[in-house]
């Protein structure tokens, strides 16, 4: 299997479980969550660094691009998948959620995965391999 398809069907797959967890807490408390939104935010974020900084670490080849190809899979899967996992899970949210999640959500969840994601490239190969042998 395609290194970016495997990363970015693993990161859409969290990101769309953690949209379905932030959505299931506001649903019983919609204004005390935003201490865990940020909470998800950074930990969704940091998995991407330290996934990436693993890549530059080990020299996995193309690495940028195998990060760009993953961050639009992601994207557009973490929408379709959180709409599906809001309508079973959360609330009756249709298929009219669908056209923004596929814009904005995807855009976003696509910069969520790429920034952190292009910092862990930047850091990774910096990383001192003598020090864990």
């Amino acid at each position: 299997m395609q290194t970016w398809l495997i990363r970015g069907v693993v990161m859409a797959v969290v990101h769309a479980a953690a949209n379905v967890f932030v959505a299931l807490l506001r649903a019983g408390d919609p204004t005390g969550q935003s201490t865990v939104s940020a909470l998800v935010l950074g930990v969704l974020a940091g998995i991407a660094a330290v996934w990436a900084a693993v890549d530059g670490w080990k020299g996995v080849p193309d690495r940028g691009r195998v990060w760009v190809f993953a961050c639009l899979v992601a994207g557009w899967g973490s929408a379709v998948l959180g709409v599906i996992g809001r309508a079973v899970f959360v609330d009756e949210t249709s298929a009219s959620a669908l056209g923004p999640a596929l814009t904005g959500g995807a855009a976003f969840t696509a910069l969520l995965v790429l920034v952190p994601a292009g910092l862990g490239l930047l850091v990774g190969p910096r990383l001192d391999r003598s020090a864990t042998r």
